[in-house]
């Protein structure tokens, strides 16, 4: 449903090195009836997909490691993340993307992916809708290391975790994606693994 009490004045593009930083001047209607003239700034990457594997029978799950530069700058110490495995949509459908990043980046080929739910990350800031998923995995699925695509500058390590110990990291802080917590809790409150 469109919002009526909102009008877009103005749109100015700030920055489109890597993605795009919109400047939107707007009005809007307040509770009380009155309008107001506001700007704020929307970083527009695009949308994603995410997924966690796992594994029914020896109760792990397939995570990545690597570098992320804006943790970096903020605190974290070396810059590396663990998270699920994800991607940018690209113009793919979700869950094509989900599956060939999952083969790029963990190694694993799955053919189908459980769509579990969809959320805005960052709804303050950042315009993307992240699609998340699920997939059981078995060891005869590795097709190869996994590691990202060189080519994108990725360089991700594959992490085979017991789902206790998982969630134990993220207590412990070695977990801190938002993503990622939110797949591990999902697949232990639908008592997956």
């Amino acid at each position: 449903m469109q919002n009526t009490t909102v009008k877009v004045e103005k749109t100015e593009i700030l920055s489109d090195n890597w993605y795009t930083l919109k400047k939107i001047t707007f009005t809007v209607q307040k509770k009380d009836g009155n309008t107001e003239t506001q700007s704020r700034e929307a970083y527009d990457r695009g949308n994603g997909a995410v997924i966690l594997l796992y594994n029914t029978s020896t109760k792990n799950v397939i995570l990545t490691r690597q570098f992320r530069m804006p943790t970096f700058i903020n605190g974290n110490a070396d810059g590396m993340m663990i998270e699920a495995c994800a991607g940018l949509l690209d113009d793919d459908h979700p869950e094509e993307c989900i599956i060939r990043e999952t083969e790029e980046e963990t190694g694993y080929r799955i053919t189908k992916a459980e769509k579990v739910f969809e959320a805005y990350m960052s709804p303050g800031s950042v315009t993307e809708i992240l699609h998340f998923f699920i997939a059981e995995y078995a060891e005869n699925m590795k097709i190869n290391k996994g590691g990202g695509l060189e080519d994108e500058g990725e360089d991700i390590e594959v992490l085979e975790i017991g789902i206790d110990k998982a969630l134990q990291m993220i207590e412990s802080g070695e977990i801190k994606d938002a993503k990622t917590i939110m797949l591990l809790q999902h697949v232990r409150l639908k008592n997956l693994v």
